[in-house]
């Protein structure tokens, strides 16, 4: 299923570059409908049909696909493609019932971290009985729809066309839970000169947000698009810009209605916050009973509760003793979908997106901005890569000085915060574009490009290292080690367990980074899933709230993280703990560190602020790190990062301490920002995420 499988890859790969695309969409004639009549069903065939499909990811072909639908009715899948070395090759056989309900199944291939998965369904007496490399169970409801944890790549649209069918348009769903159809979208493209009717289904209950899938006039996958990957029936690729500008304009106008029902705007008196307990990261300590006077979207006074007047008409939160904390930032996102939902409701009140399509991102920072869609305020990357089959699949591609230059030039005329470099750029070009991002006064940042090294990339002018993974590779990696591939991962999984961090070579290694001033985005909640987490087992990131989200995404959580060979177990958790001591050594000495995620919006920034204390930074000293630390770091301390008269109110309301324990911030429940409050449990519920 498309949704499994985007949360399982999310979680095993963990360390995508970004979401985006940078074709950009033209505007499309579709409308959303209620769930509409059945599609018709295709009459009997005397010969297999087969459909083929392509893979473009940010323009280029990646890949492709294929179904063939024998005279039975079985339908045999082959499904692959390749990004940046990483990417399913899958082979799938699926029986359905009349009903278009899945029977059999049978799965076998590589999953997107290239891992080994097996998956199988049968009929099992009068029910269903699966079993797969993360999970088996059985059922005795023979109605309910199997949603397979890795294949078919066109199962979305035959839950669809189930869907189409069913009473109600509503199944439910094995292992667990519920689908229905939420909206149609209609569109009528032109390919090969034949016009099609396209239905585009939009299919709730599978997680946070519908899937959207486009089906033909048979009920057969047509488009499944995002803004970086498109899969489109082969020759009708130059339709898939349309299609997703239909889809963005439906996403769009559903986040418009969220953003009206979940944001309560401040009153034109005001908002006190009552009886606090204010954590303040100057002082990196607690004052109590506190109260916070706000007018608009900021802070117009602090102080004891007993003398601090409420304004009359204002409104009042009593936070009882409840902790109000700074919002929190994450400086390692990538916004899509509902982030920016899974941002508030976690107490992130500030982003900073590390790569993303230009103008998708450029579209729901204004969205963001004006109020028709619920987010973070934005701080922004600018993604730029050199050509080559590594290249990431966003952003601007660079070959030469002046197209650095001109790069550069365009980020920072669009107001960009910085410049993140990607893995392919040619290292003679990092120095260039240092030069012109500093000029503009853009900070530069990212991975380190193939041919270099950290330290190399230090000297030729990073303010900043994203991946805690780069810093170890600066020591491992050899020449001939092609750091672009997934060699970036399993280099460090196998050595960073053996490396002396008491070297002098990492003496002087950390005593560079700390005379450059240089800011470290170490994202260890990716390495702990990559290293640590096992198929079949929730990643202990996501264990605390694992029972408390849609089945669908529980299920998305037991993919496993890297393969891991036999008799490595040991040695990959081994080293990932060096890469929490690292992260410790580098706070201890002096180099700045900023928590961001790359993962999951929200849940994985609160899994890295335990990680940053279970390997031995105090607690207070973290919340100070992703609050006024980041403010600090992006210059944008004198408006956030602590609460104070003249700044923004930005806060969240935890219930808790989490100064002594900081898994207390996971308790999120009052959230402030932009002169709108936000409660957690509404935002859980339009989330799907259970109470």
């Amino acid at each position: 299923m498309r949704h499994a499988h985007r949360i399982a890859a999310a979680i095993a790969a963990a360390l995508l570059a970004a979401c985006g695309s940078t074709t950009t969409p033209t505007a499309a004639p579709a409308t959303a409908t209620p769930a509409a009549a059945p599609a018709p069903t295709p009459a009997p065939a005397t010969a297999a049909r087969v459909v083929r499909y392509s893979i473009v990811i940010n323009g280029r072909a990646a890949g492709g696909a294929e179904t063939t639908i024998a005279p039975d009715g079985t339908r045999t899948t082959h499904y692959e493609y390749n990004d940046r070395g990483r990417g399913p090759d899958l082979t799938t056989r699926i029986v359905l019932s009349a009903d278009g309900i899945p029977r059999e199944l049978d799965v076998k291939g590589l999953n997107y971290t290239k891992a080994q998965v097996t998956e199988q369904l049968r009929p099992d007496g009068a029910g269903l009985a699966w079993s797969g490399t993360s999970e088996k169970g059985a059922s005795a409801d023979a109605t309910a729809f199997y949603v397979p944890s890795e294949g078919p790549f066109d199962s979305s649209a035959l839950l669809a066309r189930a869907l189409q069918k069913a009473p109600g348009h509503r199944l439910k769903l094995l292992p667990g839970g519920e689908a229905w159809i939420e909206a149609e979208l209609h569109a009528d493209p032109t390919v090969d000169g034949h016009p099609r009717k396209l239905t585009g289904v939009a299919i709730a209950g599978l997680g946070f947000s519908p899937d959207l899938v486009w089906i033909d006039e048979d009920g057969e996958l047509f488009a499944d698009v995002s803004p970086w990957r498109a899969t489109t029936v082969e020759g009708a690729e130059q339709v898939a810009p349309e299609l997703l500008a239909a889809e963005q304009t439906w996403r769009a106008e559903r986040a418009g209605r969220l953003a009206q029902q979940l944001a309560h705007p401040i009153g034109e008196h005001g908002l006190v916050v009552t009886h606090a307990r204010l954590f303040d990261p100057v002082k990196k300590a607690i004052r109590d009973d506190v109260s916070i006077v706000i007018e608009g979207e900021k802070v117009v006074k602090v102080g004891p509760s007993k003398s601090t007047k409420v304004p009359t008409g204002a409104d009042v939160i009593d936070a009882g003793g409840k902790t109000v904390l700074p919002g929190l930032f994450d400086m390692h996102a990538h916004m899509g979908g509902t982030d920016g939902l899974l941002d508030i409701q976690g107490g992130v009140t500030t982003a900073r997106d590390m790569g993303n399509n230009i103008e998708d991102l450029t579209a729901r920072r204004e969205r963001y901005l004006a109020g028709t869609e619920i987010g973070p305020r934005l701080l922004r990357a600018g993604f730029i890569d050199g050509p080559g089959k590594f290249t990431g699949p966003i952003g601007l591609v660079v070959a030469s000085a002046d197209e650095a230059r001109a790069a550069v030039t365009r980020y920072a005329d669009l107001g960009y915060d910085q410049i993140k470099i990607y893995s392919s750029v040619d290292p003679a070009l990092v120095p260039v574009i240092a030069e012109a991002a500093h000029a503009r006064g853009l900070r530069v940042s990212g991975h380190i490009p193939q041919g270099m090294n950290a330290r190399q990339a230090v000297e030729a002018g990073y303010d900043e290292i994203q991946h805690s993974n780069f810093l170890f590779l600066n020591f491992l990696a050899k020449p001939e080690d092609d750091t672009r591939t997934p060699v970036r991962f399993t280099l460090v999984a196998e050595g960073a367990a053996g490396l002396d961090l008491a070297s002098p070579e990492m003496t002087s290694f950390v005593d560079l980074l700390k005379k450059r001033k240089t800011v470290i985005d170490p994202t260890l909640s990716v390495f702990e899933e990559l290293f640590v987490s096992r198929a079949g087992e929730v990643p202990v990131a996501y264990a605390p709230v694992a029972p408390r989200m849609p089945a669908q995404v529980q299920r998305g959580f037991l993919g496993g993280g890297l393969p891991v060979p036999d008799g490595k177990d040991a040695r990959y958790r081994d080293s990932f703990r060096a890469m929490q001591k690292l992260v410790l050594l580098l706070w201890q000495r002096g180099v700045r560190i900023v928590p961001g995620t790359d993962a999951m919006a929200g849940f994985a920034l609160h899994r890295e602020l335990e990680l940053w204390v279970e390997a031995g930074i105090p607690a207070k000293e973290v919340l100070a790190l992703a609050t006024l630390g980041a403010a600090q770091v992006m210059g944008k301390d004198k408006e956030l990062g602590s609460i104070a008269p003249g700044k923004m109110a930005d806060l969240v309301i935890v219930d808790g301490d989490p100064v002594a324990d900081i898994k207390a911030v996971r308790r999120t429940e009052t959230i402030v920002t932009r002169g709108r409050v936000f409660k957690a449990a509404e935002i859980d519920q339009a989330l799907g995420i259970q109470p």
